[in-house]
């Protein structure tokens, strides 16, 4: 068992009850799933850029991403439907656990310049989102077989009502914010 789960079931559980005063542990928010997307629109010039992603993205998250396709075709962006336009993988369970413990123990403390993650980028329905600009800063991922550096969208889903109350899960869960001086 995820030492971040076992966490969060001992300490952060009774610590979410005592400050929000919930009347059971079942009403404490917690996490659902975590999302891990990347958009290619280079995929429409190069198609292996696809292959590449998939396997970054497997070797992350630990199980198989899913090819998102276009719904609708865009000219502008010369996009067809049906075309393949992005990879994303649904963590759940124990997995989500282990990734949201090395986001925030390994991966965003080797972010260049990192002084901790914006309390902006919540939806005001207690989910959160996070962009890396490059996939190099995770450790699974070999530098030298890159061919190039692409960002990637990190999206955490809680049951928490509000965003004060996801904030308190997440910084309880060791997540970074950015500290306002």
């Amino acid at each position: 068992m995820s030492t971040l789960k076992e966490k969060y079931e001992k300490d952060i559980v009774p610590e979410l009850i005592k400050k929000f005063s919930y009347s059971n542990k079942l009403a404490v928010p917690k996490l659902l799933k975590i999302t891990i997307n990347v958009g290619l629109g280079e995929a429409t010039i190069n198609p292996k850029a696809i292959e590449a992603v998939v396997s970054d993205l497997s070797q992350i998250a630990g199980q198989k991403p899913v090819v998102t396709k276009a719904k609708k075709a865009i000219a502008g962006f010369k996009i067809r439907q049906g075309q393949a336009i992005g990879v994303m993988v649904t963590l759940r369970g124990q997995k989500m656990y282990d990734f949201l413990e090395k986001l925030v123990t390994i991966v965003l403390p080797k972010v260049r310049d990192f002084r901790g993650v914006s309390e902006k980028s919540f939806d005001k329905r207690g989910n959160y989102t996070l962009g890396l600009k490059e996939q190099v800063v995770f450790p699974e991922i070999d530098y030298s077989k890159v061919e190039k550096i692409r960002g990637l969208e990190i999206v955490v889903n809680t049951s928490a009502k509000n965003d004060q109350e996801a904030k308190a899960l997440l910084e309880l869960l060791g997540m970074p914010f950015r500290k306002v001086s």
